[in-house]
């Protein structure tokens, strides 16, 4: 398996994790909204869990690869820092999305899609 469908295979595990995670948000709303506790287990989580941590793997170890094999000797430690360094961009560009997207839901008055209580929240909304 090249590096390129090693990074592919991660990315498309993510959107698979994402998907089972918005499906499975989505019954934990529909069965909350008839019951006073949730009565659904934490192994519901398991699946997206382990996914993303598959796709972990295989993106991670592509992306090295990829940094380490692609970028001239003289430059392999800029090349590893460059690798790292597309984490923390991911991060803070995730951070200030969600920032943004419970700005802009609380805007008209409505609850925020991260809101403290999850069965008012919408993270279905958020996954989707």
């Amino acid at each position: 398996i090249t590096m390129l469908q090693r990074i592919g295979t991660g990315m498309f595990l993510s959107i698979l994790a994402i998907v089972i995670a918005a499906l499975v948000e989505t019954k934990r709303l529909q069965s909350s909204r008839d019951a006073i506790s949730t009565p659904m287990n934490v192994w519901w989580l398991v699946p997206q869990y382990v996914l993303f941590g598959v796709a972990d793997v295989f993106t991670l170890a592509g992306l090295q690869e990829f940094f380490y094999d692609q970028i001239p000797s003289e430059l392999r430690s800029v090349g590893m820092a460059l690798n790292l360094s597309i984490y923390g961009a991911g991060d803070f560009l995730s951070s200030f999305m969600i920032s943004v997207i419970d700005k802009a839901t609380t805007m008209s008055g409505q609850t925020s899609w991260f809101d403290n209580d999850l069965n008012q929240a919408h993270l279905d909304y958020f996954y989707w």
